[in-house]
């Protein structure tokens, strides 16, 4: 099948041409349509939900929002794990599902369940709802809204959040894309209403009196409508307040003297803000509002981003005078810094691999035609990348190698180069012609197919174990195995119809048989190889124990390398999490963040920029407490920097200068990575040590213990433990009993609490579209102190007002901070960075420590987590993906050997090569991580296809009889050296971009390309030196006796090499038989011939049988045919067809004929070819015979010579040996002769069909006849004239189907009864009896109504009538070309052959005479003679050649003339 797509696509240039050109608009288009992403998305599913409670502390939190939740949502299908975080005022629940799991669906599931479980929560303890549709790396874009230069006085920080609310969000939430805009810093403006307190009591009003006067004077209402006449008159009221002044006007009660008590009476109304528990800082310039856009999960963030700044333009001219939007964290940059880094190093790693190409080639336009695959099985990926709905990111387009993509189609173009410039079939043409050129590329791309084929799929086959991962390395490597996976497949098709299209046509077709550099280079490269290998063939057992040596010491690297989950990826700026002392004021923390962002701006030129994130936002999908704050350090470009030329550095510098600032901890991470941490593990840090326990005091105590022994731990950066008490709290403890005496209910109680303090909404003020809330809580003055909630007034049923102490204990107490769970377990975090080493030798010197220092009392014990818990399920997934695509590369080689040994010997390549990638990664100091891992796989599937392209060469010199392994090991390494060079650099130096890259993202590519470079290095190393021992070990047969080795002269190899598949008998049986006899003879007894004739008979005798109608129906009925009386009734029909159907059908039959016949013609005259080839085959044999004959003669007379010389003294031992061996190989070259020539006898039997052993009787004829070279003859070939009969045989077939719309006719007669009474004339009535017969006779024509499909097939018909005349056509042009290409090499035969007759014979005859005379009488020594013998013998052999040429090309000339 393969070849017949091959064979098409030469042979359809245009079409192949034509979808090139699809594919390169698809592909263009497809990429303009491409997700484009600095890394994948590896978030897991999860779904938050999120309850702000204000009124609520920690303990209360957990017990009466966060438990309820994660009881009613653990029984959803498909949950991994429930985090939860309760702190003051808020309750965030992590639901995170398995990947497979519909995050709509799980949304959906989550919802029900908060539908059922807000019944068991409080009314006034908030509203669950769920978190935005986002990821980790949803958070897009951030920015703030600020004053311009000069307007920083005019607008204060509850306008800017205002306008950031009211213009800026609610235009950014109808963009495409945006899952929701989360509002950050700035004053939430309200109405509010300050109660006084004073007043109150002196009016005897109380709180809930005010709340209820809000609540029942500021709404409207509706009456339906009147009619009055024609008119309707629809019915509203106006109730709600517009201002300030409609809220003081507002009537409370009447006091006790009946005088009216109103708002403004007992409160200051004005524009107030609410309880804030965040904030944000520009710079150290103070305060500003600004917000996150997220982006919905699963978007195209380039698109989303292009989309937000869009619309960020248009929100801009709606904006005061004055305000600016200016973003500070905009995933484009780090989007951009990674695709430029994976641009470079892909046109880098295609450069390299082009001239690489170029050098081993040697042919540029080999090389490009190579290189052109690339860009197109890159579009191919694009394509396929869309279909499947993979984005374009560092992981996907960044490990694609360039050279394992070019493999097959490297593979095809040598191959048809070597036949072209190296083959002796051409070794004398300057030039080719297109048709010839079309030829070879088909054979050749046909050959090589299979092996480029198989290449690939093991490159395929060790990617689907990177397929078969989960989590987040499957998330992270899976795009890049489909990617490479896409790459391949295209690069795949494109060898199948690309490659040899472009190949025939681009080629150049002259022939240049001078050495090129690339040959020149193979062969210094040859000359610096073949000592080097023969020396390590010499000592086998020392290479093997060095390499061994060397592998166990690369196990012990890699036990002691460490390791880490996937390198942090440079991002461009910094998310510096700090943290004040726990329970810090808001204000506190502002004062103290400007502090670190002045400190930072003024000694970092590098900084372009500080935003702190104080708290937390409006959504609080990151419940950071007030004394927390992100603050994002925006750094210019890094080829900007004095300070510092790395991240880790700078980090350092800049951690060490914020030491300055008393009570601040600081830890510097990247904003995506801390991001992606806090999502996926619940913490920040890199590292995540979990204490879990039940008690509160238990777990902080042992925290800072734990936080002490972590501080010991070198490497181990940004030290943070969890504050889980310690908060500072006014706790109100009721008196019960002091309650029942004033009859009061706590629940009233606590909403004058929560009311007066905490404030409560009593409505909505409207201002046009924007609405703000009506609060009402007590004035600023009132709630300032412990004293202010002691002397709170309480209102009793009995209408009197009492302080709150006297019914409550109120004092101030440190209480729980925040709680943690995990699975429905409490826990505490101590977590750090890491810096400077790997996580995996901190985790475990770390939990070495603990083990040591730290005793745990029962029910209390400890996890890491973060990234190590990460590498960790990383490491068991992997150890189950390696052996797995092992075993896949294992089965593949097995089948392609079909021997245990060779499978286990190329598999040997693969601990090998793993040498290398653990060396490359111990010298350039890196630890194991998943990207190693993953470059290890890749690895594995390179390494053995070298060992393959060896084993595979050494096998086919074995199966050719030879059965010396150093001189098979020896042939086959040189024949092979090139490919295997090539192969292993272009795979190992197309990685070399990613290597050596340092732009944002290559750390997670470097340890990949680092272990492929590395272990391609080693594994072709020792693919060149270690695999040759090893087969030359295993194909050792059993030790026989040993025997005195000889040296072989020089004429004596060339004779085996020339003669090998020519053998001679000194007596060989046989019949002679002429030429002409054997034609005669073939063409009366050969089997094929008669069996074609019968076949032409047969078509003859079918022409007699041409009229065939149908069958004669015959039939009778018997009953109530015609009555109620039984009749009976005869029938005879026949059907026929019209003349022209059966003159039609003895056509077909005649034209068939014809068609036999005339291949009859054809293939005799191939009969005749064959039976000449043979012919002259063994009389070639026949004259090789002869000539070693009389070489055994000479060389025994030698023998004679040199004993008659040992006896003299005049010699010693060696040269007497040396003959003796000699004269035995000629016998054993005359053995192989002998049976050769029995093969050639058999051949003839068959053709001739005899059983007896024939020779052949010839004369040489070194002059042959006049050959006829014109074209015109051709028309006469019996090729032409059967190809011109098959278009009559299709003509017929047409005329065939032509009968399907001729009508056919029917004839018939009918004979029956009618018994009963019938009249004649209508009045007399005449019985019938059964005996009474009445005839009728029928005539029927059938008519093809439907007759659609039957002229289709005519019109088929037609189309094949078309193909046969071009066939024709064809046939014509290609044997007019052979038989003028056929003419010219003719004549420089005969040029060649006419020298030897003339002159070579004569001097190789001299030669021989004179060397003989001269060493039997001494004046010459052996070795003198051997020389002399070596030419003589290479001009008879030559010329025995040049012979059997000629007569195979004057056989070829007769066959194309017709004789």
């Amino acid at each position: 099948m393969l070849n017949h797509i091959i064979r098409f696509s030469i042979r359809n240039k245009l079409i192949i041409g034509l979808l090139m050109f699809g594919l390169i608009g698809w592909g263009v288009y497809s990429f303009t349509k491409l997700p484009i992403d600095a890394v994948p998305d590896i978030t897991n599913n999860q779904v938050q939900v999120i309850t702000v409670s204000p009124s609520l502390a920690a303990p209360e939190v957990e017990r009466l929002i966060t438990f309820p939740i994660e009881q009613a949502t653990a029984s959803v299908p498909g949950i991994i794990e429930i985090r939860s975080f309760s702190r003051f005022g808020l309750s965030l629940v992590t639901i995170v599902f398995n990947d497979n799991t519909d995050v709509y669906w799980a949304r959906q599931q989550v919802s029900e369940r908060l539908q059922q479980v807000r019944s068991e929560i409080p009314a006034d303890a908030g509203n669950p709802f769920m978190g935005p549709v986002t990821t980790g790396l949803g958070e897009i874009y951030q920015y703030a809204v600020r004053p311009k230069k000069g307007y920083e006085s005019k607008y204060t920080a509850t306008e800017l959040r205002t306008i950031q609310d009211w213009i800026v969000r609610r235009q950014l939430l109808g963009t495409p894309g945006v899952a929701d805009v989360s509002s950050f810093g700035g004053n939430l403006k309200q109405y509010e209403v300050a109660v006084n307190s004073d007043r109150l009591k002196s009016m005897n009003v109380s709180v809930d009196d005010v709340f209820n006067a809000l609540q029942q004077n500021n709404q409207n209402t509706g009456g339906a409508y009147i009619e009055k006449g024609p008119t309707v008159l629809y019915i509203r009221s106006e109730g709600l307040a517009k201002g300030i002044e409609d809220i003081g006007k507002m009537f409370v009660k009447h006091t006790t003297d009946g005088i009216p008590v109103y708002i403004r009476d007992v409160a200051e109304v004005r524009i107030g803000t609410a309880v804030r528990y965040g904030a944000m800082c520009f710079n150290d310039e103070g305060e500003v509002a600004g917000a996150i856009v997220m982006m919905l999960k699963g978007g195209n963030s380039s698109d989303v981003i292009s989309n937000v700044k869009e619309r960020i333009k248009q929100i801009e001219k709606t904006l005061p005078e004055g305000v600016m939007i200016e973003p500070f964290l905009d995933r484009t940059k780090m989007v951009n810094h990674a695709i430029s880094t994976v641009e470079k190093n892909l046109i880098e790693g295609a450069l390299i691999v082009i001239f690489i190409l170029v050098i081993f080639l040697g042919n540029l336009r080999a090389g490009l035609i190579v290189a052109s695959v690339i860009p197109l099985s890159m579009l191919f990926a694009v394509i396929m990348m869309n279909a499947f709905g993979v984005s374009g990111n560092l992981m996907s387009l960044g490990a694609l190698d360039f050279g394992l993509i070019v493999d097959g189609a490297v593979i095809i173009v040598e191959a048809v180069m070597h036949r072209l410039y190296h083959s002796r079939h051409y070794a004398v043409n300057n030039s080719i012609t297109q048709a010839q050129m079309d030829a070879e590329v088909e054979n050749s791309s046909g050959k090589m197919m299979n092996s480029a084929v198989f290449g690939q799929i093991i490159i395929l086959i060790v990617y689907l174990p990177i397929l078969a991962l989960v989590g987040i390395e499957g998330k992270m490597f899976k795009p890049m195995a489909q990617t490479v996976s896409f790459a391949l497949i295209g690069a795949f098709i494109l060898s199948l119809t690309y490659v040899p299209m472009i190949t025939s046509l681009f080629l150049s077709k002259k022939m240049k048989h001078k050495e090129n550099f690339s040959d020149k280079m193979m062969n210094w490269i040859q000359r610096m190889y073949e000592p080097a290998l023969k020396k390590a063939l010499a000592f086998p057992r020392i290479i093997t124990g060095v390499v061994i040596a060397v592998f166990v010491f690369a196990v012990f690297i890699l036990s002691r390398l460490g390791g880490e989950f996937i390198p942090k990826l440079e991002e461009g700026d910094f998310a510096v999490d700090t943290r004040l002392l726990t329970g810090s004021s808001l204000s506190q923390t502002i004062e103290a963040t400007q502090k670190t962002a002045g400190i930072l701006l003024k000694k970092f030129p590098e900084v372009e920029k500080v935003v702190t994130k104080i708290g937390s936002g409006e959504i609080p999908t990151d419940p950071m407490p007030i004394e927390a704050s992100d603050m994002m350090v925006i750094l210019k470009e890094k080829k900007e920097w004095t300070s510092a030329k790395t991240f880790d550095e700078l980090a350092n510098k800049m951690s060490k200068a914020l030491e300055d600032v008393p009570g601040v901890t600081a830890g510097f991470q990247y904003p995506v990575q801390m991001r992606f941490n806090e999502l996926m593990t619940g913490a920040r840090q890199d590292v995540v040590c979990k204490i879990f326990g039940e008690d509160l005091d238990t777990l902080a105590a042992y925290s800072k213990k734990l936080g002490d022994v972590v501080n010991t731990v070198k490497g181990a950066r940004d030290l943070y433990v969890e504050t889980v008490t310690g908060l500072p709290q006014i706790v109100i403890s009721y008196n019960r009993d002091a309650m029942s005496h004033y009859q009061l209910q706590i629940a009233d109680v606590n909403r004058v609490i929560r009311t007066a303090f905490a404030g409560e909404s009593a409505g909505l003020i409207y201002e046009n579209e924007r609405r703000f809330d009506l609060v009402v809580r007590l004035s600023r003055q009132s709630r300032e102190d412990l004293s202010d909630v002691q002397n709170l007034l309480i209102a009793t049923p009995m209408g009197t007002q009492i302080p709150l102490y006297q019914v409550a204990t109120v004092e101030i107490k440190e209480g729980p901070n925040q709680i943690q769970r995990e699975d429905a377990k409490r826990r505490i975090v101590v977590g750090f960075n890491v810096r400077g080493k790997d996580v995996q030798s901190i985790v475990n010197e770390l939990s070495k420590k603990v083990e040591a220092q730290l005793k745990l009392p029962a029910g209390y014990y400890i996890t890491y987590g973060g990234q190590f818990e990460n590498l960790v399920e990383a490491k068991k997934r992997l150890s189950i993906a390696l052996p797995l695509a092992l075993l896949l590369i294992f089965i593949m080689l097995y089948f392609a050997f079909g021997k245990l040994k060779y499978g286990v010997l190329i598999f040997s390549a693969i601990p090998l090569s793993a040498i290398g990638g653990v060396l490359a990664l111990w010298i350039l100091g890196m630890p194991f991580s998943i990207s190693a891992g993953v470059g290890f796989i890749a690895l594995f599937g390179v390494a053995v296809l070298n060992g393959i392209v060896l084993i595979t060469e050494f096998n086919r010199l074995k199966n050719q009889g030879m059965h010396d392994l150093k001189f098979i090991i020896m042939e086959g390494t040189k024949v092979r050296l090139r490919p295997v060079l090539m192969t292993a650099s272009v795979a190992s130096l197309g990685f070399l971009p990613m290597a050596l890259s340092h732009g944002a993202g290559a750390e997670v590519q470097r340890p990949l390309a680092t272990v492929v470079i590395g272990g391609l290095i080693t594994a072709t190393f020792l693919t060149l030196v270690l695999l040759p021992i090893l087969y030359m070990w295993i194909e050792r047969e059993k030790p026989k006796k040993t025997r005195r080795k000889v040296p072989v002269a020089p004429a004596t190899i060339i004779l085996l090499l020339l003669a090998s598949s020519f053998v001679q008998a000194q007596d060989i049986e046989g019949k002679k038989m002429k030429l002409e006899e054997m034609l005669q003879l073939a063409g009366k007894q050969n089997l094929s011939i008669q069996s074609l004739q019968k076949e032409s008979a047969y078509w003859k005798q079918l022409q007699a049988a041409v009229f065939e109608p149908a069958k004669t129906q015959l039939g009778a009925e018997y009953g109530n045919i015609n009555s109620l009386n039984n009749d009976t009734k005869f029938m005879l029909g026949q059907t026929f067809n019209l003349p022209v159907v059966y003159k039609r059908q003895k056509e077909f039959y005649l034209s068939n004929e014809k068609a036999q016949t005339a291949m009859v013609g054809w293939k005799l005259l191939e009969l005749n070819k064959e039976v000449k080839l043979v012919f002259w085959q063994m009389a070639d044999l026949l004259a090789r015979q002869k000539l070693l004959l009389r070489l055994d003669s000479v060389y025994s007379r030698v023998l004679q010579a040199a004993e008659l010389r040992l006896k003299a003294g005049e010699t010693n031992m060696l040269e007497k040996v040396t003959v003796e061996a000699q004269v035995q190989q000629l016998k054993i070259q005359q053995q192989q002769l002998q049976s050769d020539i029995g093969i050639a006898q058999q051949k003839l039997q068959w053709l001739l069909n005899t059983d007896q052993k024939l020779l052949p009787d010839y004369a040489e004829s070194n002059a042959p006849g006049i050959i006829n070279n014109d074209t015109s003859v051709i028309v006469h070939h019996p090729l032409l004239l059967y190809k011109e009969q098959q278009v009559a045989v299709a003509g017929s077939l047409t005329a065939l189907e032509r009968n399907k719309l001729v009508p056919d006719v029917s004839v018939g007669y009918n004979n029956m009864s009618i018994v009963g009474y019938q009249s004649q004339d209508g009045v007399t009535q005449q019985y019938y009896g059964a005996g009474s017969r009445f005839n009728s006779f029928n005539l029927t024509l059938a008519v093809p109504l439907f007759s659609k499909a039957a002229k289709n097939k005519v019109k088929a018909g037609q189309l094949n009538e078309e193909i046969a005349r071009m066939n024709v056509k064809v046939t014509d042009q290609q044997l007019k070309s052979q038989l003028l290409q056929l003419t010219e090499e003719l004549k420089k035969r005969q040029q060649q052959l006419s020298y030897y007759n003339q002159q070579g014979l004569a001097q190789s005859e001299l030669i021989l005479s004179h060397a003989k005379q001269n060493y039997e009488k001494g004046q010459i020594s052996y070795l003198e003679w051997t020389m002399l013998m070596n030419n003589a013998v290479d001009i008879q052999l030559a010329h025995l050649a040049a012979w059997q040429q000629l007569n195979i090309i004057r056989t070829e000339i007769e066959y194309l003339t017709g004789k």
